[in-house]
C-alpha cells in the first residue's frame, strides 16, 4: 500500500506539470512527496527525453516542492541539485547516456571530457585537462585542491612530464578553477639589468649573491618568482640580473659595496706543510695561480689593476713551508688546493717470493786411440788428448811426478772424472768417463715498504769484476780496465693505490748469478732472469707475475767413420756426450696498503716477532754446544710493547 502511494504521488506530480506545443518552450514543475528516488529519475528522464542508467546502489526516497516552473535546462540543473543533496551524481557518458551513481564513486567512474567549447554547467560532472605554460603544475595543484568544494566529488591531479592539470568535479566548480588558473599562469613582469664590475670578479660575486638569495628563500619561504636571478658574464666581467624591480634595486645597492678595490696590506701568508714536500708543491701552485690570474685578468677592465698581478710562491726547505704573496681571493683558492694536496699518503708493503729451481745431468764417455809412428790421435775435443796424457805419464816416470812446469799439469788439474789408458808397442788407448748431477734451488723473499707512487728498490748480491778493456803501453806494460757487475736478487717496484683498495704495481724483477761452468778467457758468464710487468692487485692478495720453464737437452757423438758404426765393437771408436738441464723460475707478489700507524705497527710487530723467534732458536742451539758461554745478542722482546724508543740489542 505504501509503494502504491509513492507511485500515485509521482504520477500526480507529473500530471500537474503544464505542457506546451514545443519541447524547447516546455515548462516543468517539481512537486514530490516521499517519492522513490528511482521513480523520480525515470520521470525526469522521460521529460528530458534522455536515457538514464541507474546504479544498483541508488536507493531511497526524496521529497521536494517548488512553486516555480523551469525550462528544460533549468529543470535538468534542478534534477542534478536534488540528487546532489541526497549524495548522488550524474555522469554523462560518451554515447550521450546519463548514469546516476553515488558521489563517492565519481572519481573512479568515467565522465564527460569538457573543454572551452563545451565546458558544462551547474552540477554536471566534467573532467578538464588544462595545460600550463608558465607555472609548474606540481606547485599549483595543492592550491586548487583547497579551492574544491567540501564534498568528495572533486579531484585535482598534476602530470609533470607535460606540465598539465587534470580537474574532475562539478562543472560550476571546475569553471571557477579555470578562471583562477588563467590569472595565475602568466609571465612575470621581470626585466633584465646589466651591471659592469670594475674590481671584483663577476663569477665570484654571482656565486656569493646566489647563495645569499638561496638562504633567504630557505628561511622566509619566499616564492621564487619574487626573487632575482643572477648570471655572470665572464667575458665582460658583468652581472646580468633578472627579476622584479625592487629585487634588482637591492642587488645593485649591494654590488656598490662589494665592487671595491682590494687592500694590498697583509696579503702574505706562510703555510706549514704536514705531509707534502714544499718544493714539490711550488710548481703546482704556480700553475694554479697563473690560471687564476689569467681568468681574473680577462674579466677586468684593461685600465684596472690589482694586487693579484704580483703572485709569488716560495718554498722554505728547512721548515717545509710555503710563503705565498697574493690577494685575498687567490689566497683562499690556493689554501684550498694546499689543504687537498697536503694529506697523508698511503704506503704499500710489497712482499715477493722468488723461486728458481735448476736440475741438470751430464754424462761423457769415450775411447781415444793413438799411433806412435803415424802421430795421429782421435777426438781431441774431449779436453784430455791422449798424446798430452802420454807426455804426462812419461814425465811422471822420468821425474817421479808431474810438476807445474810441465804443460800436462794444467790438463790433468782441470779434468774431472776418470781417465785410464795404456801403451803397447806403437799403439795407445785412453778411456775417459765423467757423470755429473747438478741441482740448485734459489729461494728469496724480499719485502719493501714505499709511499704511494714512489719508486722503491731492493738489491741483495755481489759485485763481480769484469774485464772490459786492455791496453799495452810502449814499455810493454799492460793496463786492464775492470768494471763491476752486480749479481743477485734485484726488485724495483712503484705502487699506485687506486679506488677500491686496488694497487697498480709496476715491477722490475731480476735474478742473476755467475755461471760456474764457464771457463771463457774473455770473462765470466752471467745467468740472468728478468721480469718487467705491471699488474693490478687487490690489497692482501697474492698473485703470480710470471713463470719461465727452460728445458735443455744436448747429445753429441764423435766417432771413426765405419768403425764407429759396428755393433758393440763400434763403442771403442766413438765418444758420446749427453747433457740435460731444466730451469724453472716463478715470482709471486703480495701488496698490502698501509693507511695509518696502527696497521704499520701491527705489520712491523709481526715480522719483528717472527725474526726474533728464529734468532732465539739458533741461539738456543748454539748455547747447548758452548757450555759456559756468555749471553749471545738477541732482539729485545719489549720493543713493540710500548711506544717509547726501543733499547739497543743486548
Amino acid at each position: 500500500m505504501k509503494g502504491l502511494n509513492k507511485i500515485t504521488c509521482c504520477l500526480l506530480a507529473a500530471l500537474l506539470m503544464p505542457c506546451a506545443g514545443h519541447a524547447e518552450n516546455q515548462q516543468y514543475g517539481a512537486n514530490f512527496n516521499n517519492a522513490d528516488i528511482r521513480q523520480f529519475v525515470e520521470i525526469v528522464g522521460q521529460h528530458l527525453g534522455k536515457t538514464i542508467l541507474i546504479d544498483p546502489s541508488v536507493q531511497g526516497t526524496i521529497s521536494v516542492r517548488s512553486n516555480d516552473t523551469f525550462s528544460q535546462q533549468e529543470y535538468y540543473q534542478f534534477f542534478l541539485s536534488i540528487l546532489d543533496l541526497y549524495g548522488y551524481s550524474v555522469i554523462t557518458l560518451d554515447n550521450g547516456f546519463l548514469k546516476v551513481v553515488r558521489s563517492a564513486n565519481v572519481k573512479t567512474s568515467p565522465g564527460m571530457i569538457a573543454d572551452s567549447s563545451r565546458p558544462g554547467a551547474g552540477d554536471e560532472l566534467v573532467t578538464r585537462i588544462v595545460p600550463l605554460e608558465n607555472v609548474p603544475a606540481r606547485d599549483l595543484a595543492p592550491l586548487l585542491r583547497q579551492m574544491m568544494d567540501g564534498g568528495s566529488v572533486g579531484n585535482v591531479v598534476h602530470y609533470e612530464p607535460s606540465n598539465v592539470l587534470i580537474l574532475t568535479g562539478r562543472a560550476s566548480t571546475i569553471n571557477k578553477l579555470i578562471e583562477v588558473i588563467k590569472r595565475v599562469d602568466v609571465i612575470g613582469t621581470e626585466k633584465q639589468q646589466i651591471i659592469h664590475l670594475e674590481y671584483a670578479s663577476a663569477e665570484d660575486l654571482a656565486e656569493i649573491l646566489n647563495q645569499l638569495i638561496s638562504e633567504s628563500h630557505g628561511k622566509s619561504q619566499m616564492p621564487a618568482l619574487l626573487s632575482a636571478k643572477i648570471v655572470a658574464d665572464k667575458r665582460t666581467n658583468s652581472l646580468i640580473i633578472s627579476g622584479p624591480e625592487k629585487a634588482r634595486q637591492r642587488i645593485a645597492s649591494l654590488l656598490k659595496s662589494l665592487d671595491v678595490e682590494e687592500s694590498e696590506e697583509g696579503n702574505t701568508r706562510v703555510y706549514y706543510l704536514k705531509y707534502a714536500k714544499a718544493t714539490n708543491l711550488v710548481e703546482v701552485l704556480t700553475g694554479v695561480s697563473e690560471k687564476l690570474k689569467d681568468e681574473k685578468g680577462n674579466s677586468r677592465k684593461p685600465s684596472s689593476t690589482s694586487a693579484m698581478d704580483n703572485v709569488a710562491i716560495t718554498a722554505d726547505e728547512q721548515t717545509n713551508s710555503l710563503v705565498i704573496t697574493a690577494d685575498q681571493s687567490v689566497q683562499e683558492k690556493l689554501a684550498t688546493v694546499i689543504a687537498r694536496l697536503d694529506i697523508r699518503r698511503a704506503q704499500v708493503l710489497v712482499e715477493a717470493i722468488i723461486v728458481e729451481v735448476q736440475d741438470g745431468n751430464e754424462l761423457n764417455l769415450g775411447v781415444q786411440w793413438a799411433n806412435k809412428n803415424v802421430g795421429a790421435q782421435q777426438f781431441t775435443n774431449t779436453g784430455l788428448p791422449i798424446f798430452n796424457a802420454a807426455q804426462g805419464v812419461a814425465d811422471y816416470k822420468k821425474n817421479g811426478g808431474i810438476t807445474s812446469a810441465n804443460p800436462a799439469w794444467d790438463m790433468f788439474s782441470a779434468y774431472n772424472g776418470m781417465a785410464a789408458g795404456f801403451f803397447n808397442g806403437d799403439w795407445g788407448v785412453l778411456l775417459t768417463a765423467l757423470a755429473s748431477n747438478n741441482k740448485n734451488d734459489i729461494l728469496a723473499t724480499p719485502s719493501i715498504v714505499t709511499l704511494d707512487n714512489k719508486l722503491a728498490s731492493f738489491n741483495v748480491g755481489q759485485d763481480v769484476p769484469v774485464l772490459s778493456g786492455s791496453q799495452t803501453t810502449s814499455g810493454d806494460n799492460v793496463f786492464n780496465t775492470v768494471e763491476r757487475k752486480t749479481v743477485g736478487t734485484k726488485l724495483k717496484v712503484t705502487p699506485q693505490v687506486n679506488e677500491g683498495d686496488a694497487v697498480l704495481l709496476e715491477i722490475e724483477q731480476e735474478v742473476s748469478s755467475v755461471d760456474s761452468s764457464s771457463n771463457s778467457t774473455l770473462g765470466p758468464t752471467f745467468n740472468t732472469r728478468t721480469i718487467q710487468n705491471a699488474v693490478l692487485v687487490k690489497t692482501g692478495e697474492t698473485v703470480v707475475l710470471g713463470g719461465l720453464l727452460d728445458d735443455f737437452s744436448k747429445e753429441q757423438v764423435s766417432k771413426v767413420p765405419l768403425l764407429g758404426d759396428i755393433p758393440l765393437v763400434g763403442q771403442l771408436f766413438r765418444y758420446t756426450s749427453t747433457e740435460r738441464a731444466k730451469r724453472n723460475l716463478m715470482v709471486f707478489i703480495r701488496p698490502t696498503i698501509i693507511r695509518d700507524d696502527d696497521v704499520y705497527r701491527s705489520l712491523s710487530k709481526e715480522k719483528y716477532t717472527r725474526y726474533r723467534q728464529e734468532q732465539q732458536q739458533r741461539i738456543d742451539g748454539k748455547s747447548k754446544a758452548l757450555v759456559g758461554s756468555e749471553d749471545l745478542p738477541v732482539l729485545d722482546e719489549n720493543t713493540f710493547n710500548s711506544h717509547t724508543p726501543a733499547p739497543s740489542a743486548r
